[in-house]
């Protein structure tokens, strides 16, 4: 029996990484559906009449085995990639996808489901099982349980198509991050802090080369856009940077694109809706396109507004560098940290020290022990990776779970910041709790140094872990709507939400503090620090919203035949400022292309900052960031309750009332623009 679906008797039910090899996962997973399709067939053909118990319930368990074998390959394709991986992936999403499409598409399983939906109340169940029966019997209506047999046959092409897709487009990023590198000779680092070079340095080891290299990994890049007095090299980095996927080589996404796109709107369409937009939002906390787009235009143009009177300054401040010449992307980074310096007297070569790795860490940990009783012991097992480490999770006597972090860059992890699980929490068959990790790509140090993070890093890893909470306090029966299992543009909610304890004085007081001599951050740099929190927010918002309106666009009128012309419209049409991009360009837009996941649902992270504004406000409106009745509510309602209940639901029961978009304007400081 392979050790992948065989029983794990490691410490807590964690993978026996070190025991694992590529290939076992092939005859895993085919062990794993072959069991899965067999436990469906078995609901069908009892003879007893539909229950929650013997059908709900055995659906829930039925692809356990899959869960666990899948939790471990996606997990390592995102964190520690190989070739060997990428092609089980290039050959395993498609299969997946067909399997799910065959359980969802099978009328004998729906009609049992149906059966219990028609009769839901008068079935005595609990408001949690009635939650998970609403949404399995949803799950099959959007997965074309009701189609004819040549829709169903359409449907689940299209959907083994777009994981296909899907995968490839990630897999392309991925080589085109790992292909680029900028070495630096000495006369190469002018203006370049000594962390920066030290972690050129350390990047350059890491690829088994001599000398110093930025990557295209946002740990490197922006710094050095910031740093860097070399404009031609600014610009070089610069220009790498947003062709991710666009090169016109064998890692190009954009035909994948514009296949996706016309994909998702003949599917949307099989299903009765207008637009793949109106497909997806159907289920979301916004409902429709419209109010999206309302949302994201009633920011844009304060947004917009703040932006170009930023961008009068830094033509200004380059003007006076001798720089006759517009103002482009690639000065905006740099210009825009000597305006900070010269109205906030900050930079962030200055703030770096006090924001160490370990101590940020520690400052995640410290909150949520003052929040939610929680603490955390270091961990000696076998991870997937050696810059990984783990931490068993407990609550008083209470095993909670294992968070495990994963916190530098590497080639062979792709970009970006996530939390994701090996396996999540239930209590249908005893107490399950979870196995979760947050990976980001911070620049890893050279040996013997402190790892050293801007505030922007911080706030990212409080982000990630802020997801990792809402998974590790999960305390409901069912798998299908524990932790992070809720609406899209509710799920950022924990996440946005704990990034404010970052910012909460007596927690940089005391984790703020300088790698070298051990000192508290001065009273006065942490008062600029929080003051110029705000600071090129315009800049911040106009290429976030451009983004999430473009997702928007993209899924909500007619299928674009070029999508970059139609990004490119978008844009003109927003009066997009010249000197700023799209956070994230289609080519490398991973969110909404990798998979389904952010799709036509970029704009989330917005829709819940309007309510993370509003829900801290609760605690400032006691006076105090860790008020222990308001962190019950808190856990109670957001972070333990998953999907429980509709995501407004759980927002009204924690704070009374939904927000207007108003908390967001003010906490961005752009009420006034």
């Amino acid at each position: 029996m392979s050790i992948l679906i065989d029983h794990w008797s490691t410490p807590f039910g964690l993978p026996p990484f070190s025991d694992i090899s590529e290939d076992q996962f092939a005859p895993a997973m085919a062990s794993a559906i072959d069991e899965a399709r067999q436990n469906y067939k078995d609901i069908c053909d009892t003879a007893e009449p539909p229950s929650f118990a013997n059908t709900i319930e055995a659906m829930e368990r039925a692809d356990a085995l899959i869960s666990k074998v899948a939790g471990v390959l996606y997990n390592l394709s995102g964190t520690d990639s190989t070739d060997g991986i990428e092609a089980l992936l290039r050959d395993l999403s498609p299969k997946l996808a067909g399997f799910s499409a065959e359980v969802l598409m099978n009328a004998d399983l729906f009609a049992r489901v149906d059966d219990l939906h028609q009769r839901r109340e008068d079935l005595g169940l609990t408001s949690e099982q009635l939650r998970v029966l609403d949404l399995t019997h949803r799950s099959f209506l959007r997965n074309g349980a009701k189609l004819d047999a040549d829709g169903k046959a359409r449907l689940k092409s299209i959907l083994e198509r777009l994981a296909h897709l899907g995968t490839a487009f990630s897999q392309n990023v991925l080589a085109e991050e790992r292909a680029w590198t900028m070495a630096l000779g000495d006369d190469d680092l002018e203006g370049l802090p000594d962390s920066l070079v030290s972690a050129a340095s350390a990047a350059a080891a890491e690829r088994g080369l001599e000398g110093r290299i930025i990557t295209l990994s946002r740990s490197l890049i922006v710094p050095f856009l910031q740093f860097s007095k070399r404009r031609d090299l600014r610009k070089q980095a610069y220009q790498a940077w947003i062709a991710r996927g666009a090169n016109g080589d064998d890692h190009d996404n954009r035909q994948i694109v514009a296949e996706i796109l016309s994909l998702r709107d003949e599917r949307a369409k099989l299903l009765g809706f207008e637009s793949f937009a109106a497909f997806k939002l159907d289920t979301e906390m916004a409902k429709t396109p419209q109010a999206v787009r309302d949302m994201l235009t009633t920011v844009w143009e304060p947004a917009k507004a703040q932006a170009n009177r930023d961008a009068e300054k830094l033509a200004r401040l380059m003007a006076e560098d001798g720089i006759n010449d517009a103002l482009e992307a690639w000065d905006w980074r740099h210009y825009s940290a000597i305006l900070q310096q010269q109205e906030h007297d900050l930079d962030d070569a200055q703030i770096k020290p006090y924001f160490q790795l370990e101590q940020m860490i520690e400052a995640a940990f410290s909150c949520a022990t003052r929040l939610f009783g929680l603490s955390f012991k270091p961990l000696d097992v076998p991870l997937y990776h050696a810059d990984a480490r783990a931490w068993e999770v407990l609550k008083g006597d209470r095993h909670m779970g294992v968070f495990i972090g994963d916190y530098f860059a590497r080639p062979s992890k792709r970009s970006g910041a996530w939390c994701s699980r090996f396996r999540s929490q239930s209590k249908l068959d005893g107490d399950v709790r979870p196995h979760v990790t947050n990976v980001c790509n911070f620049a890893k140090p050279a040996k013997g140094q402190a790892a050293l993070l801007t505030f922007d890093d911080a706030r990212t890893l409080f982000h990630e872990f802020g997801h990792a909470l809402h998974s590790l306090l999960s305390d409901v029966t069912y798998e299908s709507i524990s932790g992070t299992s809720v609406a899209r543009d509710f799920v950022e909610l924990p996440s946005q939400l704990y990034e404010h304890w970052l910012s909460v004085p007596q927690v940089l007081r005391e984790f703020a503090v300088h790698a070298e001599t051990g000192e508290p951050m001065p009273a006065d740099l942490l008062e600029r620090l929080l003051a110029a929190e705000n600071f090129d927010q315009g800049f911040s918002t106009v290429e976030y919203t451009a983004s999430a309106l473009v997702d928007l666009e993209f899924h909500s009128g007619p299928v674009p035949a070029d999508p970059m012309a139609r990004q490119a419209e978008i844009l003109t049409d927003l009066g997009m400022p010249a000197a700023i991009a799209m956070r994230h360009a289609t080519p490398h837009f991973q969110h909404v292309f990798s998979g389904d996941g952010y799709s036509s649902g970029y704009y989330s992270y917005m829709w819940s900052e309007v309510m993370d504004a509003d829900a801290f406000a609760a605690f400032e409106e006691t006076g105090d960031a860790f008020n222990a009745d308001v962190a019950a509510r808190l856990a109670e309602h957001i972070y333990s309750a998953g999907g429980s209940q509709e995501a407004d639901a759980l927002y009204k029961a924690f704070r009374g009332k939904l927000p207007g978009v108003e908390a967001l304007l003010k906490q961005r400081g752009l009420a006034a623009a």
